[in-house]
């Protein structure tokens, strides 16, 4: 098929037009509705696009598992249960995360023009994906927002210090937008690398980076078995690794606490483990409206800081500082030209996922060509 071509031995070629349409048939097939099925392929694609394959298509085969499960409700929405002015708390129903956290930022980006700012506490939504995705709504609305989110009841990650598994990779997000210029986005797990990277190099068969994983005794290892693997029980590193971690293993607590117990959710412990395919998500973000702010030069003093950061002496092999979101705006250019990779077991669990939900083979290949 023309859409999808073999490249190499470890990956497929997808343009991202073709696997967005493919998305929208399994979510069509599944159940979704036409508008949520077509959030959903935005999201998951977008997040391929920028090169955040862990939040991508590769999510599907799980999320079709815990929808068979009962445990992801199609067609939910966002449902706000206080309304305190400047604060939302706002129920997520274990809806798909990327339709009932796209409602939750409109309410509050509305809600941030009207009042100069708007705290938003979102809780019990299905995975909500890449958190760089909802900063960067907020930033085409001009605001300003920083977010805290726990992966409530999947304990993936041990402490600094510790060995066994207490929290979620748990990611922390802000965006500033920019006039002229992509919005300055900081996304990151507070884990070492985020959970489904080591998905990634576990279908792909590759080791992960060093200082990322541990084994059930506490040992380093390379090896993404030990977190994904039936026998092995190891845990993510929070980043730092042995020498920084308790940096990032304190701002995952501090996320647990602000996504999970702040927004009226919940946070992670031995009563709350979930035991299904199920992915949760509690998020608190407080998003800015920056003409609130006594700055008239703010936009003139961010362009001044940016320019001095990258004038610095660069070391030996560096091309160029980057500031946060440059990566992926980057990695957006290349693979809008050049195709999405995925890896043929995703891919195949991705088709296996679409059968799954009742989608023909006719329209499977259609769809998505290349290997089935």
């Amino acid at each position: 098929m023309s859409n999808t071509s073999a490249s190499t031995d470890t990956e497929v070629f997808v343009e991202a037009r073709a696997l967005h349409a493919f998305v929208v048939a399994i979510w069509r097939a599944a159940g979704s509705e036409a508008r949520e099925a077509a959030l959903v392929a935005d999201h998951l694609v977008e997040a391929n696009l920028a090169g955040h394959d862990s939040h991508g298509v590769g999510m599907i085969p799980r999320y079709v598992l815990s929808c068979r499960e009962g445990e992801l409700k199609l067609n939910a929405h966002a449902q706000v249960v206080r309304d305190a002015g400047a604060v939302l708390t706002i129920e997520g129903g274990r809806g798909l995360g990327q339709v009932v956290t796209y409602e939750a930022m409109e309410l509050g980006i509305a809600r941030a023009k009207s009042h100069g700012v708007c705290a938003v506490g979102l809780r019990n939504a299905h995975h909500i994906g890449r958190i760089g995705h909802w900063a960067e709504q907020c930033a085409r609305a001009g605001l300003v927002s920083f977010h805290f989110v726990n992966v409530a009841g999947d304990p993936l990650v041990a402490p600094f210090g510790g060995i066994d598994r207490r929290f979620g990779t748990n990611p922390f997000c802000a965006a500033f937008p920019r006039e002229g210029a992509p919005p300055l986005v900081l996304d990151f797990a507070t884990s070492a690398i985020a959970a489904g990277k080591v998905r990634v190099a576990y279908n792909k068969g590759v080791p992960v980076p060093a200082e990322a994983l541990i084994d059930s005794d506490g040992h380093p290892t390379r090896d993404p078995g030990a977190l994904f693997s039936d026998t092995q029980h190891g845990a993510l590193r929070a980043f730092g690794g042995a020498v920084a971690g308790h940096k990032g293993s304190g701002l995952a607590a501090m996320c647990e606490i602000f996504a999970g117990a702040l927004s009226g959710g919940f946070t992670t412990r031995e009563q709350t483990i979930v035991s299904s395919h199920a992915i949760v998500n509690c998020m608190t973000s407080v998003i800015v409206d920056p003409a609130a702010f006594d700055a008239p030069s703010g936009e003139r003093e961010a362009r001044a800081f940016v320019d001095w950061l990258k004038a610095t002496r660069r070391e030996a092999g560096v091309d160029e500082i980057l500031l946060p979101g440059e990566r992926e705006t980057a990695t957006r250019r290349a693979r809008a030209a050049h195709g999405i990779p995925v890896d043929p077991t995703s891919w195949s669990q991705i088709v296996d996922a679409a059968r799954m939900v009742g989608l023909p083979d006719a329209e499977i290949a259609a769809k998505a060509g290349g290997p089935s």
